[in-house]
């Protein structure tokens, strides 16, 4: 029975319900004891999920054709799945069964559109629960928001986990009046080469063939995947060694070496160096990249309201052999991300998809999107999570990681930071790329060895020894 009239979905959220482009948010919590339905479900009866328009309504089509979402009873029962536990020895590998599991669930398992769209599946054999939400129902801030509203720290039982937000450097410097105007001559620039290359991207250009390449179809491909493991002391450690970069620079810089590194083991002949991957990356474009209060996003006039609220980047990776400085990928890596920054790349491409959809229409919107897919090579997302451990219910969570619905590229890849750990999913077309954990591992080995570099390159000089 209805109670509310319906309400109209967003362009973005009619982007992620078409077959090509349609997108499932995976999100896998690690507890430290199993949890039973009953004791889901008295959780989620208590929370504001049940509470959320957005988490009580159905997709539904009105006789114009249009996407709209309809409010109606919840019956959490229907959303609360127990996996039948497997048959486990003691050698069984935990981490290894959920990747199975979440893999399975990116290409072949989507949501029921006679309810609500999320589900939780508890896998209690494996300490583990995992979350599934609808694109359509909110972007990744919006989503941790509202989970993190039922948790609290495990320090102190009664405060909410905090999440510290992106800092953004100001120059401590005077800029003078000719400095400015190089900067914005320089953005300008930025911007149109930038814009004209993602165009040219939803055409023609395409990278080249790879053994990481997907392509058009590759969405329907059999999954497998594998948990690349930081520090974020260790990738902090290599922050410090290059003048002003982040986590992000670190990130996309381990990125770099890692997939190099690939593409020299496992290339049939090996690839001419310089020879760029180009990744599409999301960039959250809300005021606030911190912890959202749920409150303040729930409000229609809130300048960081519910929904989804980013742009996309085109983030080159140039091939370089064995043999490089690893610094030297994050000092390339740097020196790309700022030039992205400083131009108006995520801001102009939501705004054109923005356009396109009121304009055009969702199919039209979802064909340029998939085309860009299928002209680049991988997929990178990063969101920042709680910063101290915290418990659901009293019980701790161990780790958090997420992935997607899968898409035409072999690679996705998602992290999420938690508790001082980084945990990166890769997601991967398991017929173009079998093992995905060579993969993770090629990552981890270029963070310890930018980490190496990094503390040799802070060691003071020797002393010149002293002439007989």
């Amino acid at each position: 029975m209805a109670l509310e009239p319906t309400e109209p979905l967003t362009p973005a959220g009619r982007l992620f319900i078409q077959p090509a482009t349609e997108q499932i948010i995976n999100c896998a919590l690690g507890i430290d004891r199993p949890v039973d339905t009953e004791t889901v479900t008295s959780i989620l009866s208590n929370s504001l999920l049940t509470k959320h328009p957005r988490f009580t309504s159905l997709l539904i089509t009105d006789k114009h054709g249009r996407e709209r979402w309809k409010k109606v009873n919840l019956d959490i029962t229907r959303h609360v799945i127990l996996v039948p536990d497997p048959v486990i020895d003691d050698n069984v590998n935990h981490e290894l069964a959920v990747n199975d599991y979440l893999a399975n669930l990116t290409v072949s398992c989507p949501l029921n559109t006679d309810k609500p769209l999320w589900e939780i599946h508890i896998l209690s054999a494996h300490n583990c629960v995992v979350m599934r939400f609808h694109h359509a129902l909110g972007d990744g801030v919006s989503l941790l928001s509202l989970m993190l509203t039922m948790c609290r720290k495990v320090s102190d039982g009664e405060k909410m986990p905090t999440i510290d937000p992106t800092s953004f450097r100001v120059s401590q410097r005077r800029e003078g009046f000719g400095f400015r105007v190089w900067k914005v001559l320089k953005m300008v620039w930025l911007t149109l080469v930038y814009m004209l290359e993602f165009c040219m991207r939803c055409m023609w250009l395409s990278d080249k063939e790879t053994v990481v390449r997907g392509g058009a179809g590759v969405e329907l491909w059999p999954r497998k995947l594998a948990t690349a493991k930081f520090r974020l002391d260790d990738m902090k450690s290599v922050k410090s060694a290059v003048v002003n970069s982040t986590i992000n620079d670190v990130l996309f810089g381990v990125i770099s070496s890692g997939l190099s590194r690939y593409l020299e083991n496992h290339s049939t002949k090996p690839p001419k160096e310089g020879l760029q991957i180009t990744g599409a990356a999301m960039v959250n474009l809300r005021k606030s990249s911190g912890l959202q209060e749920i409150t303040e996003l729930m409000k229609k006039n809130s300048g960081s309201r519910w929904g989804n609220k980013f742009g996309m980047m085109l983030l080159p990776v140039y091939f370089h052999g064995s043999g490089s400085d690893p610094l030297q990928y994050l000092k390339r890596a740097k020196i790309m991300i700022d030039n992205k920054k400083l131009s108006l790349e995520a801001f102009l491409s939501y705004k054109i998809g923005y356009f396109v959809m009121r304009c055009l229409g969702a199919k039209f919107a979802c064909l340029l999107n998939y085309r860009i897919i299928c002209n680049t090579s991988f997929t990178i997302s990063n969101l920042v999570g709680p910063k101290e451990e915290f418990m659901i219910a009293g019980v701790p969570v161990t780790y958090i990681r997420a992935t997607g619905s899968s898409l035409a590229h072999a690679i996705t890849m998602h992290l999420v930071s938690y508790a001082g750990k980084a945990d990166m999913q890769i997601l991967v077309a398991k017929d173009i790329i079998p093992h995905p954990e060579i993969l993770a591992k090629y990552f981890e080995e270029a963070l310890l060895e930018m980490k190496e570099a990094a503390l040799a390159a802070k060691l003071p000089a020797k002393f010149p020894q002293k002439l007989g």
